[in-house]
């Protein structure tokens, strides 16, 4: 039993971690015989991992239709956006704690850096600093299930990098104020392109293939 659950941890942080990098698209099929194959396990270990996958809401259960990474609609996207940006401005309300200080900086060296990812560790930053546990483990929680669509959208923004970096800048200068205004911001941005991210996601587009 102890070698079922070492291993379903494992299948857990790889297909968490592919989740996160985009591999998997909204709405794609997660098949777990092809999990099982490419971890060299059996097929109990898998379901472990991905059931507990479905419990953080980054995997939705189909029942008859399988495993499917979440495909949103209009308000569930909105509902998420919202959420994420609110958590954001609680963080900065809360702002830094003594005991995080010394979070490493992050920095944007290109347009040619992984955005999404960089925008997954600024806003985890942002949380862990406030030392809030329930807070940190929300925003990660929400950055997971944001970060597929993040990668899907990308071709529908323009001056992201600029706009990233913006908000980098003043988490850097700790300037709680411009953060938050610049988040705000970001986040509307955001909120405006949903249909056309939604319609993107929905229309069996070349991202999906």
């Amino acid at each position: 039993m102890d070698a079922i659950h070492s291993k379903s941890a494992y299948v857990y942080r790889q297909v968490r971690r592919a989740l996160r990098s985009g591999r998997y698209a909204p709405g794609q099929r997660i098949d777990p015989a092809r999990l099982a194959a490419e971890f060299n396990t059996s097929p109990t270990p898998v379901r472990f991992a991905l059931y507990r996958l479905v419990g953080e809401a980054l995997i939705v259960d189909h029942a008859r239709d399988g495993l499917h990474v979440p495909l949103l609609t209009e308000v569930a996207m909105r509902d998420l956006y919202d959420w994420m940006e609110r958590l954001l401005q609680m963080a900065c309300d809360i702002g830094v704690a003594p005991t995080a200080r010394k979070i490493g900086e992050l920095e944007l060296a290109s347009a040619d850096d992984d955005l999404v990812k960089l925008t997954w560790q600024l806003f985890d930053a942002i949380a862990r600093a406030t030392a809030h546990w329930s807070l940190h483990h929300a925003v990660k929680q929400a950055n997971d299930r944001l970060a597929p669509i993040r990668r899907a959208k990308q071709a529908l923004l323009e001056h992201a990098y600029e706009e990233l970096s913006e908000v980098n800048r003043h988490w850097q200068a700790r300037d709680m104020p411009a953060l938050q205004s610049a988040l705000r911001d970001y986040h509307e941005r955001r909120k405006q392109l949903i249909p056309c991210i939604v319609a993107l996601l929905s229309d069996g587009s070349d991202y999906l293939q």
